[in-house]
């Protein structure tokens, strides 16, 4: 693959592309397909956005994502080092020269580094174990100081103990362990990344004694299992380690729930969700040398990982000392940095349309999240060629790049927290880019009320390797065959800058990336060597990435009425009920008792979808009849509170802070999304009466969301 820009035309819709072709051979030009129809947009409107975004397709360009994408990674930046500052200049200085204006926005958060790191195996052949990742010749930036080998929010102190496996370390591991007489108290825990959230792991070793936790990724997972190993390949070396976090919890650990600005009270240190013990990451290959010594009680079935010993789970005889001492006493607290760029709206510049992703990383962060970073600045350099041209879009459009994201989505949710009254008041839609190219394969989720959406603006957005648009390529990797249906799409759960938008404050968003093999995340090999060789050689995806967020940015900014499907939406949420009365048949409750049970709550998701149906209609009347721009504001007005009203003030029972009662991470898994999650909760922990309050509230939640469906009918003259 070239690393040339693509040629203009492959980058128009091909009804345009038909168009210009006929015109420029002089040959008579033959009769077009209908156009698509644009929900939101007069029929005027839509045929000069879709002029408009197939500009912004064409504008961005792999050689300058590749140039900042080298520049970007070229080290390891760490929030709260001088390196991420760097980062933070280069892009406030790129999104100058872009013409936008721009706001370098700092946050004071506690973010303790590591100073010391060891941990040693204990006995007669007593030895540290070499805990730097070993750099790659000709990859320059495996070859400069790593940041140390530690989970971010790890409590500082040592422990000694003989070793527990615990397999991923998940709550039924530990069921496991208990049912074959194993305890972890005053143990050292070593257990296998994956299947949940390294903070999880964290917290399920504590709670249960353990003094120490180890956590390692499996050669089974991305290491040489699943392929090549970098530099041969893209997968994990056995000397190759995951970073990353520990914390529970979104934002500052010492502010819950409000901005770390200057005069904000704070917790102190010992009363913040954090762990106490000392948490590390370990490469395969330093886990290995651990697991050789291991013996005490055989694995269960299905514990076996890819390393070439037979696993045991111990205890011991192998006693490990664990040891991590930081800069908490001293400089805990330090400077993050978050960047935005804006563009203007013409008409409704209280409206905004955020796109953002987040710059941290924990080594050069070539894939996490540098293409996320590359690809905002794409598409923001698309809107602002438009805008310099005398076509700035109608709503105002914000390019962020968050700061310490790794360490719990701080960057974002201090944003979010600072400014929640404007963005409840005037925020359109989060679209975020996190990972957002590192292959060919295309995904997307988010919001069901902003999927058909991007499926549309992706049918005009080319595949770099010349299998038609991406949405066609998206169908055919995702095996989509039949015509009735769409590829599938994931869910907000939680884990991403979008959290602070979408699960605090119930704002719309929408999320796209393009993947492939890859054992480099969170590691010194997320390099920009490594992009260049296995993720995106030709730094396409990237462009390609920036394309989508331009022309997405576009299609909410400048919509005359607000494109927000809720009738698919309704239709998403009548699937996942389903769930609930899986769950609460696991409890005993016959077929009956469990209809009766989510009856008002399928009646009050059929009404939203009734009254989606009813606006759609009324919308297209309006528009095609010409809408008057108070008409406009006031549907606008209301279909931006529709999912506000589906996100509770006082949030989840389990975590205030989690206001949507749509999707939230599960408090016991933090990867996977849990589907109301407010139900989901009181069935697993919580009595009957708990269940059936959840329910009734959800209800009316989904009753107070089709009152602003019918309210921006009744705005555009609808009954």
């Amino acid at each position: 693959m070239t690393t040339r820009s693509l040629p203009f035309s492959t980058l128009l819709p091909a009804a345009s592309l038909a168009v210009a072709l006929a015109a420029s051979s002089g040959a008579p030009l033959q009769a077009q397909p209908a156009p698509r129809p644009m929900p939101g947009y007069t029929p005027a409107a839509a045929a000069a956005q879709r002029r408009a975004e197939a500009a912004a397709i064409a504008a961005p360009q792999p050689a300058r994502a590749k140039a900042n994408g080298a520049a970007l990674a070229r080290e390891p930046h760490v929030a709260g080092t001088p390196a991420q500052k760097r980062t933070a200049d280069y892009v406030i200085d790129r999104m100058k020269a872009l013409g936008l204006e721009t706001e370098l926005k700092r946050y004071d958060v506690w973010l303790p580094h590591a100073t010391a790191v060891s941990v040693t195996k204990l006995g007669r052949d007593t030895a540290a174990l070499d805990l730097v990742e070993p750099g790659v010749p000709g990859d320059s930036a495996t070859l400069r100081p790593q940041y140390p080998t530690v989970n971010g929010s790890s409590g500082a102190g040592t422990g000694e103990g003989e070793l527990v496996f615990a397999n991923f370390g998940l709550i039924e591991d530990y069921a496991t362990l208990d049912s074959l007489g194993v305890s972890v108290r005053g143990k050292v825990v070593l257990a296998r990344y994956g299947r949940s959230f390294r903070g999880i792991k964290a917290r399920e070793a504590e709670k249960r004694g353990a003094v120490a936790l180890l956590i390692y990724t499996d050669p089974l997972d991305d290491g040489f299992v699943q392929g090549d190993v970098y530099p041969e390949g893209p997968m994990r070396p056995l000397q190759g380690v995951q970073r990353g976090s520990v914390f529970n919890g979104t934002g500052d650990p010492l502010t819950p729930g409000y901005a770390s600005v200057p005069g904000a009270p704070r917790l102190r240190p010992e009363q913040a969700p954090i762990p106490r013990i000392p948490v590390v990451p370990i490469s395969a290959a330093n886990a290995q040398a651990l697991m050789a010594e291991v013996r005490g009680t055989d694995i269960p079935r299905g514990w076996q990982g890819g390393m070439a010993l037979r696993y045991h789970v111990g205890a011991g005889p192998v006693r490990v000392r664990v040891s991590v001492a930081t800069d908490a006493a001293t400089q805990g607290t330090k400077a993050i940095w978050n960047t935005l760029g804006i563009v203007r709206g013409s008409t409704w510049p209280d409206e905004f349309v955020y796109i953002g992703a987040h710059r941290d990383a924990w080594g050069p962060g070539a894939a996490d999240n540098i293409s996320g970073t590359v690809s905002v600045l794409e598409a923001a350099a698309a809107v602002a060629e438009l805008a310099k041209a005398g076509q700035r879009p109608k709503r105002t459009v914000v390019f962020a790049t968050w700061d310490a994201e790794e360490w719990g989505l701080v960057g974002s949710t201090e944003y979010v927290e600072d400014d929640s009254l404007r963005l409840k008041a005037g925020a359109v839609a989060y679209l975020n880019q996190d990972v957002s190219a590192q292959g060919a394969q295309f995904g997307g989720g988010g919001s069901p009320s902003l999927r058909a959406v991007l499926r549309d603006v992706v049918k005009d957005v080319p595949d770099p390797q010349g299998r038609g648009s991406v949405y066609q390529a998206w169908r055919a990797t995702s095996g989509t065959r039949a015509d009735t249906l769409e590829p599938p799409m994931g869910d907000p759960g939680g884990g991403s800058d979008f959290a602070g938008f979408y699960n605090h404050l119930g704002i719309p968003h929408a999320d796209w990336g393009f993947g492939g093999p890859a054992g480099t995340y969170h590691s010194a090999y997320d390099t920009h060597a490594w992009m260049e060789r296995f993720g995106d050689p030709g730094f396409q995806y990237h462009a390609t990435a920036g394309r989508i967020g331009a022309a997405m940015a576009l299609r909410l900014a400048n919509a005359d009425v607000l494109p927000y499907d809720y009738a698919e939406f309704a239709r998403t949420m009548r699937r996942q009920v389903a769930l609930l009365e899986r769950g609460l048949a696991a409890k005993g409750w016959d077929a009956g008792r469990t209809a009766a049970l989510v009856a008002p709550l399928v009646a009050a998701i059929d009404g939203l979808e009734g009254a989606a149906t009813r606006f759609h209609a009324v919308r297209d009347g309006a528009l095609a009849r010409g809408a008057s721009p108070e008409a406009q504001r006031g549907a606008n007005a209301a279909l931006r509170q529709v999912e506000r009203a589906l996100a509770r003030p006082s949030g989840l029972k389990s975590r205030p802070w989690y206001r949507s009662l749509i999707y939230a991470s599960d408090v016991d898994n933090g990867y996977s999304t849990m589907v109301f999650p407010g139900i989901g909760e009181a069935i697993r922990y919580g009595s009957e009466a708990e269940v059936r309050g959840e329910v009734a509230e959800l209800a009316e939640r989904f009753a107070a969301a089709t009152r602003e469906v019918e309210r921006a009918a009744q705005a555009l003259g609808g009954r």
